[in-house]
């Protein structure tokens, strides 16, 4: 098996904390969010996991460094191409034409999900859905009475169907899809501009493979600050059975609210925080009081209250502002 992540988009939507850190690669309960979605589908695996392939911008040697690692952990081949130019999701995905082979998995890294991946890897191919109120806003599917999907609309500006693409596919034949992304470019098929999967789906739907829709728990969104904050006390929530306060952490003369994840070398010294916090490494919270919110790694907060916020890598809060989005390497004092 293999897995394609296509996550070249720089967030614009979750600014300023994507003005130096790619959007997947934000943390959320204490891991970034690409992490979180390359564990999550390894561990539904039965077969060994061959390769992850990470499809990404301009991102610089530290971030691919920290993909590749992130799949070495996964006891994957990690590789890593760059999409140099925002064309579409068929442009993205074939920007990995050499790991396109097999059995494979696209998983866009753009939100998080809590569902069961366990599926049959002999069928054509599998789109995970979720129902959603307003889906002019996303690719959406129709069933047949089998549960066949039958048509693919890319962002329907009338009603079709209200079930969502989430943005995780199966193919098992990892060449046949490759041929279908070429065809696409090749004959320069654009859909709303773009070179769109769903092209390429329709196409391969049309040959005669079936697909059926997967069933996604819950979907969590993280395009922006409101909805990074939401997404990460869901994962403290999914995970409020484990410890996740690390051992070298000192929470002297504090009260600790859980769920809560507290990471390496973090202070938290005469504050009450929790729940549904996380606080990054090496980052020191003094005399504050916080829920709800996401710190990242090597920041200070003190005399501080907050909520509902979100502070970026080295950043320097001092204040009792309650709600504050503040990005990396910013100072603010009131």
């Amino acid at each position: 098996m293999k897995i394609i992540i296509p996550m070249a988009g720089r967030g614009s939507r979750l600014r300023p904390h994507t003005l130096t850190v790619p959007k997947p690669l934000v943390p959320v309960a204490g891991k970034p969010i690409v992490q979180r979605l390359a564990e999550d589908l390894a561990s539904s695996f039965i077969d060994e996991l061959e390769e992850i392939a990470f499809i990404i911008g301009d991102f610089g040697a530290e971030v691919e460094k920290d993909l590749l690692e992130i799949a070495e952990k996964l006891g994957a081949k990690g590789s890593v191409y760059q999409q140099e130019q925002p064309l579409g999701t068929a442009h993205a995905i074939l920007c990995a034409k050499p790991s396109l082979s097999g059995n494979v998995i696209v998983a866009f890294a753009d939100t998080l999900f809590k569902a069961s991946f366990d599926f049959d890897k002999e069928q054509d191919g599998i789109i995970w859905t979720q129902e959603v109120e307003d889906p002019s806003a996303y690719g959406v599917v129709k069933l047949d009475d089998k549960g066949i999907i039958t048509d693919f609309v890319e962002k329907p500006k009338e009603f079709v169907s209200n079930k969502a693409i989430v943005g995780i596919y199966y193919f098992n034949d990892g060449e046949n899809l490759r041929d279908e992304l070429q065809y696409i470019l090749d004959n320069d098929i654009k859909d709303k501009g773009e070179y769109q999967l769903t092209s390429a789906l329709e196409n391969m739907k049309s040959k005669g493979l079936e697909f059926r829709p997967g069933k996604i728990e819950e979907w969590l969104d993280c395009g922006n600050k409101k909805a990074v904050v939401y997404s990460n006390q869901r994962m403290l929530e999914f995970n409020k059975e484990k410890t996740m306060i690390d051992e070298t952490a000192s929470t002297d003369g504090s009260i600790i609210i859980p769920p809560c994840f507290i990471g390496k070398n973090a202070e938290v010294a005469n504050s009450i925080v929790g729940p549904y916090v996380s606080i990054g490494h090496n980052t020191r919270i003094v005399n504050s009081v916080i829920k709800n919110s996401v710190i990242q790694n090597e920041s200070l907060v003190e005399n501080a209250l907050l909520e509902d916020s979100m502070l970026g890598n080295k950043a320097d809060y001092k204040g009792r502002t309650s709600v504050i989005s503040l990005g990396d390497y910013s100072n603010y004092s009131s």
